[in-house]
């Protein structure tokens, strides 16, 4: 809400928005107005870290972010929002401030496509720690991830609650954690780029490590909702306007 005009106060009106200093000085009762703000900022956080290129649904969850950015940046023109993006790996990559305009919306999107970025490393924080700083006007933030990197992540969630609206957007790949039984094979690290050689044809190894993922999806999912943050999860390959769908009827 923010301050309209001053007006003469009329029988009915709320008596808590009266003006006292200008009733004081006019020796008349006078309220203030107030005007709902309707103009929003949408900030989309877009992790572009090395598990991003991962997919194997014929779409990287980079593929899926960019879809679901596009969705957001969109709809926000059509309500005639500002749109700003912070592009991030265990670093700022790129920072691009809200405006307005379906030529900013395409630039958002082009920078997306064409962006290489300096480190492979996530660091969720430091976005999170970039966007508190920044900016200081209340937004809504989508933050855009597969959120392998937890360090400080709740607490600086929390921290960026207090000023903007928060919604955690989880990208999986359904296939990332299930290996296939067929003897040793060597694994890569995307943010790491370390390599080693692991038995995939042991059983115990291929349902622990699909037990863990379960464990890890389960618990984001609690601490969003203990922290107060909205939390959705998209899945590459698949559709992702239905669980957008069901948060926003949420939301309302």
């Amino acid at each position: 809400m923010t301050f309209s005009e001053v007006r003469e106060y009329y029988p009915g009106d709320d008596v808590r928005s009266i003006d006292w200093n200008v009733t004081a000085r006019t020796n008349t009762p006078h309220i203030k107005l107030f005007q709902e703000e309707r103009e929003l900022t949408v900030l989309l956080l877009i992790d572009v870290s090395g598990s991003q290129y991962f997919g194997t649904s014929g779409q990287t969850k980079l593929d899926l972010a960019l879809e679901i950015s596009a969705s957001l940046a969109f709809s926000a023109l059509k309500n005639n929002d500002k749109v700003g993006a912070i592009f991030f790996s265990d670093q700022i990559e790129l920072f691009i401030p809200a405006a307005k305009g379906r030529k900013h919306i395409l630039r958002i999107l082009t920078e997306m496509c064409l962006l290489k970025p300096k480190s492979q490393g996530t660091k969720i924080n430091e976005a999170l720690q970039f966007l508190i700083r920044t900016n200081k006007k209340r937004s809504v933030c989508f933050v855009i991830s597969d959120f392998t990197d937890q360090g400080a992540l709740f607490e600086d969630m929390q921290r960026a609650r207090k000023k903007h609206d928060v919604v955690a957007v989880q990208l999986v790949d359904a296939e990332e954690f299930n290996l296939p039984a067929s003897g040793y094979i060597q694994l890569f690290h995307a943010e790491t780029g370390s390599t080693y050689w692991t038995d995939a044809g042991n059983a115990s190894l291929r349902e622990l490590l699909t037990t863990e993922e379960s464990n890890r999806n389960d618990y984001l999912k609690k601490k969003f909702a203990a922290s107060g943050i909205d939390h959705v999860t998209c899945e590459t390959g698949k559709d992702f306007i239905k669980p957008f769908k069901e948060l926003f009827i949420k939301r309302s």
